[in-house]
């Protein structure tokens, strides 16, 4: 097993914001970074304290979205740099963390 440092990058939206299929091209298609997991919310909120969820009598959604990736600092770094155009003030967080592959995964 070897190891290697990386950044964990996590940005929130909602389905409202339109911008998943924007964040998604960017860092698929331009920047393919590693481990990019999309994941829709039960529910949640956000600074403005409104509450986005599900329930059996709702038509339209507005559920939580988090996009979460990681990649080498550099690359990540890039990738926020990038993505921050998509996203709101506050909607990114990012924290180190450490990589266990094989040696054939490099």
């Amino acid at each position: 097993m070897s190891r290697v440092e990386a950044l964990m990058v996590r940005i929130y939206l909602s389905e409202s914001d339109h911008a998943l299929k924007a964040v998604l091209a960017c860092l698929h298609d331009e920047l393919r970074v590693r481990g990019v997991t999309v994941m829709r919310g039960i529910e949640g909120y956000g600074a403005s304290g409104k509450r986005h969820g599900a329930s059996l009598i709702d038509l339209s959604l507005d559920l939580p979205l988090v996009v979460e990736f990681f990649d080498r600092p550099e690359k990540a770094a890039a990738a926020i740099a990038r993505v921050e155009r998509f996203v709101g003030p506050g909607h990114l967080v990012s924290w180190p963390i450490t990589v266990e592959f094989e040696e054939s995964e490099c």
